[in-house]
């Protein structure tokens, strides 16, 4: 005897128009981009967005900054905040469950199983999330604010225009992106704190003899 198929599962009238309306919205908008802009032939600018705020190259530069660079409040944060971004992205995707636009091309870099899942967008998380952390919990030079915000909100914008998320994803996206900044600053790691984990990690201080 087959086993009988899971049931779909059925949306709350209000949120299925909602979902539909965004739908509607996001193709109206690329559309009308479209009609501006030869957004192919900008295409690969945008992958080159989509690979810079990829999880993998963020996380590759803390595990570098970590035994490379005298900064461990720095790294151990941004490793803290990398983590409870992936952790936060992947269990709303898999509990959504939202489909990408049926638009989208399946070229993405290095996905694993949730990012068939469109809501929320984890490159629009991880952006706002990198732009608040490296503009107002770890602040670099002020000459690099309008550059990070810049990149920030492009890469959020690149989202819809690329055909990988509604706009309604991106906005959730910016919403926890924010969010999760505000969770690291409340458990933000002191110096030494952090310079404790990665001797625990690794087993020495590697700036003990410094």
């Amino acid at each position: 005897m087959m086993a009988s198929e899971k049931p779909k599962r059925e949306l709350p009238s209000a949120l299925k128009k909602t979902l539909d309306l965004d739908i509607k919205i996001t193709k109206e908008f690329v559309e009308a981009v479209k009609n501006k802009v030869p957004l192919q032939n900008y295409r690969q600018h945008m992958k080159m967005l989509e690979i810079s705020c990829h999880g993998i190259p963020w996380l590759a530069l803390c595990m570098l900054g970590l035994y490379s660079f005298d900064r461990p409040e720095l790294w151990v944060n941004l490793l803290v905040a990398l983590l409870l971004d992936i952790v936060v992205v992947a269990v709303t995707k898999a509990f959504t469950r939202r489909r990408r636009p049926a638009y989208n091309v399946d070229d993405m870099f290095m996905t694993g199983s949730v990012d068939k899942f469109s809501f929320p967008s984890g490159h629009a998380t991880r952006a706002i999330l990198l732009a608040v952390f490296l503009c107002s919990l770890y602040p670099l030079n002020f000459i690099f604010f309008l550059p990070i915000v810049g990149w920030s909100l492009t890469v959020c914008v690149s989202r819809v225009l690329l055909g990988r998320h509604h706009i309604l994803d991106v906005t959730g996206g910016i919403v926890i992106g924010l969010l999760e900044a505000f969770v690291v600053k409340q458990i933000w790691l002191s110096e030494d704190s952090a310079r404790y984990i990665i001797t625990a990690l690794g087993g020495e201080d590697p700036w003990s003899g410094a």
